[in-house]
């Protein structure tokens, strides 16, 4: 009808009436009539299914309407150091920062919202922290980098850093921490095993050789807390003593000692570097000289030097077996002068090798002159 104006507000909506700008009444489901040529009425819908109420006359609705208020909406408020989680229809859906005021319709969509203290314990709960750090796609629209996680693996330590400060060391598992009203950062150390390269190292003997020197060291990080307060970066320190102590160890020997014993030497450089290093929570566990490379005109006195001593020492052992030989002749030879028998037998022995290499034998005398002249040594009046 002409001047009529006529609003339905459906089973799952509400309706704000205006009246000339004028809160009149939230109106439920039905058919509203009003005569309005000039149109003085307002309606506005709004759909329950969308639990919040976000609308600039709240604190006016609340301060001047409050009955009104109490029967369609549920208030809730956070403090400045509170954190509320909002379950709908009892499922985790989003978070309310601390002062913050939220207005829900009470409608099919039952709201709970569950509030937590941050003043001192910022950590969520195992069962909060599996919720939100994984969150469904409403729920991560809602926490807007609320949150701050960290999943922690095995042989790591997680540092919690709170406004600058080192307040706590992370067991591994999953952690989360509420970001509000302070600076949350999170450090993970490996604790395993590490290795740590020094290559190239151009280092002078004692008796001024030029050697390039690599070298291996395995390490682990004992004490977490004291390694991170006290060393700026782990192993950059580690790795500037492990130079120190090589070129500790190179420049105050000779180069025969070096060469002679390269156990020693990773003896004093793990010895110099574990006394450095452990006072700030670091285990040295080995260390070992890799390489020790000479230069090319070093190479060569070396291996002359090598060759020398070869050639005195293979001298050595065919002096020594010229005399052992020497030796066993005149023990032989006294023998025979001892025993005639075994001289004979000496003799035949000689005869018997003479007969194998010629090819005809004239012999004069018979058998007799054979055994006396051909082979005839004259023994030395007694």
């Amino acid at each position: 009808m002409l001047g009529y104006k006529r609003v339905v507000i459906a089973q799952n909506e509400r309706g704000l009436h205006l009246y000339d700008r004028r809160l009149a009444a939230i109106l439920e489901p039905g058919v509203y009539r009003w005569f309005d040529p000039l149109d003085h009425h307002e309606v506005q819908r709004y759909d329950l299914t969308v639990a919040e109420f976000n609308h600039p006359w709240l604190d006016i609705l609340l301060r001047n309407e409050p009955s009104l208020v109490e029967r369609y909406f549920q208030v809730v408020e956070t403090g400045e150091r509170q954190v509320g989680l909002i379950y709908k229809s009892g499922r985790l859906e989003g978070v309310l920062p601390p002062a913050t005021r939220q207005a829900y319709w009470r409608g099919p969509v039952e709201v709970k919202v569950d509030l937590l203290d941050i003043s001192a314990d910022y950590a969520l709960s195992r069962a909060h922290a599996a919720l939100l750090a994984r969150p469904s796609v409403m729920l991560a629209r809602s926490l807007n980098g609320f949150i701050l996680t960290a999943e922690i693996e095995d042989n790591h330590v997680g540092l919690l850093l709170v406004d600058g400060e080192l307040v706590r060391t992370l067991s591994p598992g999953l952690h989360a921490f509420w970001r509000f009203n302070r600076a949350i950062k999170m450090e993970t150390i490996d604790l395993r095993l590490q290795t740590v390269e020094v290559s190239g190292q151009e280092i002078l003997t004692k008796d001024k050789v030029s050697l390039r020197v690599n070298l291996s060291a395995v390490y682990r990080i004992a004490d977490p807390v004291k390694a991170r307060s006290e060393l700026g970066n782990i192993a950059e320190y580690l790795y500037r003593t492990l130079q120190f102590g090589l070129r500790q160890a190179i420049g105050t020997q000779p180069l025969d000692g070096l060469l002679g014993d390269k156990d020693e030497l990773d003896r004093v450089v793990r010895n110099y570097v574990a006394e450095r290093v452990e006072p700030h929570g670091l285990t040295l566990e080995t260390v070992g000289i890799k390489d020790v490379i000479l230069p090319g005109e070093m190479k060569e006195i070396l291996n002359q030097v090598v060759t020398a001593e070869k050639a005195a020492q293979a001298n050595v052992i065919r002096r020594r077996e010229e005399v052992a030989a020497t030796r066993s002749l005149l023990n032989t030879a006294k023998l025979m002068e001892e025993n005639p028998i075994l001289l004979r037998l000496k003799e035949l022995e000689a005869l018997e090798k003479v007969v194998d290499k010629v090819e005809r034998l004239t012999v004069f005398g018979g058998l007799d002159g054979v055994l006396r002249d051909t082979v005839r040594i004259n023994l030395p009046p007694h």
